[in-house]
Order: structure tokens, then sequence, then C-alpha cells
């Protein structure tokens, strides 16, 4: 069976709303930014040039955003924990597989056409072009390893564990941002918004998992 420290704690509703509203607040203020060419836009292509400095690492580091390597990766932890789900016997146990499938199938249905609404030019770094903001290779990073990481979560039996696959997470997300930005394929600003829409988006795959596993525990006798 998950461990879980917080199985039995109910989520107070004020943090709730703060943990949705605070990032769709945030989202919705870089985008006015970027759409109006606000003062934010121009600290952002200030901050741009500063870090702008393409090599083999920020490279590197990009890829971890690219469906090629984050899709395969959150396939393996989908099909770990509905293999340990089944064989607990858990009540509906590839519900939250099935949310997180539908979930990174929604990144590009709403990063795309964001991308065409706001047209935001490349960096100087890139071809001439727009539909950069916001960032699809950082919300695949974000959705893709975040979704494996609150999953596999549950699982793990030790804080240590749990602390190494966060940091882990991290460090994947962080790293293929800071790579967007280093090799110019995006500006600061792009993947920012990203990580604000992202926030969304994973607080509410949280909510769904964390209340389908409730449910599933109370429906058992003697739960």
């Amino acid at each position: 069976m998950p461990i879980s420290a917080n199985r039995g704690r109910a989520v107070p509703p004020g943090s709730v709303a703060l943990l949705l509203a605070v990032p769709a607040l945030l989202f919705a203020l870089i985008t006015w930014q970027v759409v109006t060419d606000g003062p934010l836009v121009r600290l952002d292509q200030r901050l741009s040039r500063v870090l702008v400095n393409p090599d083999r690492c920020s490279e590197l580091l990009a890829d971890l955003g690219n469906v090629q390597v984050a899709v395969p990766v959150l396939a393996v932890a989908l099909g770990y924990v509905a293999v340990r789900r089944r064989r607990a016997g858990t009540d509906r146990w590839w519900l939250p597989v099935a949310a997180v499938v539908l979930l990174m199938a929604l990144v590009p249905a709403l990063v795309v056409p964001l991308k065409a609404l706001m047209a935001r030019p490349g960096t100087p770094a890139e071809p001439p072009g727009t539909g950069y903001y916001p960032s699809g290779h950082t919300a695949t990073a974000t959705i893709a390893y975040g979704s494996a990481t609150l999953l596999l979560l549950p699982w793990l039996r030790t804080s240590l564990a749990r602390g190494a696959l966060l940091t882990l997470c991290a460090a994947l997300v962080l790293g293929a941002s800071y790579g967007l930005v280093r090799r110019g394929y995006h500006w600061p600003l792009d993947v920012a918004g990203s990580w604000c829409l992202c926030a969304v988006l994973l607080t509410s795959l949280w909510l769904f998992v964390r209340t389908v596993t409730r449910t599933g525990r109370a429906q058992r006798p003697g739960s």
C-alpha cells in the first residue's frame, strides 16, 4: 500500500484557493505585460541579453523539455504506478494514471493557441518568427516530471526518498528552463509564464488524485 504522511489530513479550502489563485494571477500579470509590451518585458529583454550564451551544455539542458525525452520518463513512472496500484487492489487504480495522460495531452491544446494569440517574437538568438510565449518545452517538462513525481511520492516509504524525488524533479524542470533561456530559445518571461500555468494544472491534478484516493479508501469496509 502507498505510504503518505498526509493521507488523513484535509486541505483547508483557503489553502486550496491560494494554491490556485496565486499562479493564475501571476500568469495573467505576465501575459498582460507581454501583450502590452510593459515594463516587465523590457526587464525581460535586458535579463535575456545577460543570460544568453548558447553552448552545448545549455542545448542539452533545453532538450530535457523535448517530448521525446520527457514523455518516455513519464510513461515509465505511469507504468510503475499503474502496476503497483493494481497489485494493491486499489479501487479505480487506473484513474490517476488516466488523469495524467489527459493532462499531458491538454498541454499542447492550451499552449499552442496561446502562442498563436500572443504572437511574441523570439530572442535575437532565434530566427525571425513569433509564437514563443508561453514556452511549450517548459510546460512539457513541468507537467511530465511534476506529474510523475506526484504519482510516485505516495509509494516512497522514507522522507529521504521523497526528498530525493522532489529534488530530482526540481532539478529537471529548472535545468530545462535554464537551458531554454541560456541557449536563447526563449525569453525568461516565456518560461515564467509556463511555470505559472503549469502550477495551476499540477495543483488541479493533485487535488483530483487526492480526492480519488480518499474516496476509494472511504468506500472500503473498515477504512
